[in-house]
């Protein structure tokens, strides 16, 4: 089964679906090692991995693609792939989520904002018109070759323009055809109820942003409040930098890392994460000491 039928299949259980964010790709592994079902790979954390830079479109998109077709080869799961605004206009979005799709995403996310972009928590924001983004839309379903690719339309209208802005494009990206609707920092419980109440023909998702500009809910509350995908597009990126600015400032303090073990996987552990044994075994079947 593709990842994009996989991913068709667990919307149609009707529960949520929990993709937590992945700034890189042995941050992928662990969220399949760890029994989850999807990964979403956050444009957020590519930025800061790839580039030590912040979400404000410096990232582009034959990073982008690269980074996302890594991420498709080293798990198995559905990879649901930011890709900011298609990297330019309508056509761009053609390229785009042609190139995205041939790359094994399971479901590419398009924002209405003006390029360059920038994270969607952050205050500056600016947004293209409706009738843009509308074509856009269309542009990205039209692209489609695989008809279990989704497309994710987000608005990020509410920070500058107000809720009421961002619900009314939310229904015009649904009415162009978007698989699922991703209303951008809701600011409260209730905006969230009525963009659910809202939204009936397409999917909706939620972004779960610690420090951000939506209350951080847990999923059952997610999930009765009537969405269909949740995300976590910073958690990995945050702990990771705490943990290793512990390990730095360790490190320069005392000299040595050893009292920082308890706080590390083992050699053996890791190796096992990434993928040794599965090496091992294709050495042992072709390698020149292989039987014949």
């Amino acid at each position: 089964m593709t990842s994009t039928k996989i991913l068709r299949e667990l919307f149609k259980r009707k529960k949520l679906v929990i993709a937590p964010g992945a700034h890189d790709v042995l941050t992928a592994r662990i969220i399949e090692k760890t029994g989850f079902e999807a990964i979403y790979m956050t444009g957020y954390g590519q930025a800061a991995s790839h580039l030590g830079r912040p979400d404000v479109g410096l990232i582009c998109f034959s990073e982008m693609l690269a980074r996302a077709a890594n991420m498709v080869e080293a798990t198995t799961l559905p990879v649901i792939a930011d890709a900011d605004t298609g990297f330019g206009n309508a056509v761009n979005v053609v390229r785009t989520v042609k190139a995205y799709q041939r790359a094994g995403v399971a479901a590419i996310q398009l924002e209405d904002q003006v390029s360059p972009k920038r994270c969607g928590h952050m205050l500056g924001r600016e947004i293209v018109s409706k009738q843009e983004m509308v074509g856009k839309i269309k542009a990205a379903v039209d692209a489609r070759f695989d008809p279990d690719f989704m497309i994710i339309a987000r608005t990020d209208a509410r920070t500058a323009r107000g809720f009421e802005e961002a619900l009314d494009r939310s229904l015009a990206y649904q009415q162009a055809g978007a698989d699922i609707i991703f209303l951008e920092s809701p600011e409260s419980e209730g905006e969230m109820k009525i963009l659910n109440q809202t939204i009936t023909e397409s999917l909706t998702m939620a972004n779960m942003v610690e420090g951000g500009r939506t209350p951080l809910l847990p999923n059952d509350q997610l999930e009765a409040l009537g969405f269909d995908l949740v995300i976590y597009p910073t958690a990995s990126t945050y702990l990771t930098t705490k943990a290793v600015l512990d390990l730095m400032n360790t490190l320069k303090k005392e000299g040595t890392t050893k009292n920082m073990m308890d706080k590390m996987v083992t050699f053996t552990e890791f190796n096992d994460l990434i993928g040794l044994n599965e090496i091992n075994a294709l050495g042992d079947k072709f390698g020149p000491n292989a039987s014949k």
